[in-house]
């Protein structure tokens, strides 16, 4: 079988199917996190309601944290296979394709960036991501709390499992201004 030479250009581009197939899977992944949590979320309460035992409801918060942050972590891979796209596969294939003047690589990339309702956009997914996150298992702890009937141990818990969600929630709000 004769060699056959791979060009720079054919592994760029075999580079850019293959993250740009990882970033199809992560939103996949991640977009259905949010339909995970809503249907955890009405499972406990529903269960809670049943069994009227609210310490129950303390299964809300480390469930929304697990799955808060493993969104956060795809939402920041995908942003930055985008980035990477940009700012680093995009300008070698140009280079590569130099001859020809005012090529812009995976100019969609850059283009759907450029949206102007795209900071609304994205504002308001940051409140629907601490709303679905961060504001659920908070109402959860509230309700709690207002019970009255908990053990020591359980409102102890039930602080750490404030302290966490609220460092969830900085890093929910610190990641969306970073983006």
């Amino acid at each position: 079988m004769p060699e056959q030479d791979v060009t720079v250009g054919q592994l760029l581009l075999a580079e850019y199917e293959s993250v740009k197939s990882e970033q199809r899977a992560r939103i996949g992944f991640r977009d259905n996190l949010l339909y995970v949590t809503l249907a955890v979320v009405a499972a406990v309460i529903a269960a809670t309601a049943q069994a009227e035992q609210p310490s129950m409801l303390l299964a809300l918060p480390p469930v929304c944290l697990v799955l808060g942050w493993t969104y956060l972590v795809n939402d920041e891979k995908i942003s930055a296979i985008g980035l990477y796209v940009r700012d680093d596969l995009g300008p070698k294939l140009a280079e590569l394709a130099a001859h020809t003047s005012g090529f812009a690589t995976f100019g969609w990339e850059a283009y759907h960036r450029s949206d102007t309702r795209r900071r609304s956009r994205k504002t308001i997914q940051t409140v629907i991501d601490l709303t679905a996150f961060c504001a659920v298992p908070l109402a959860a702890l509230v309700v709690f709390w207002v019970n009255g009937d908990a053990t020591r141990l359980l409102v102890v818990l039930s602080v750490l499992e404030a302290l966490a969600v609220a460092g969830l929630a900085a890093q929910v709000v610190w990641y969306a201004k970073a983006a």
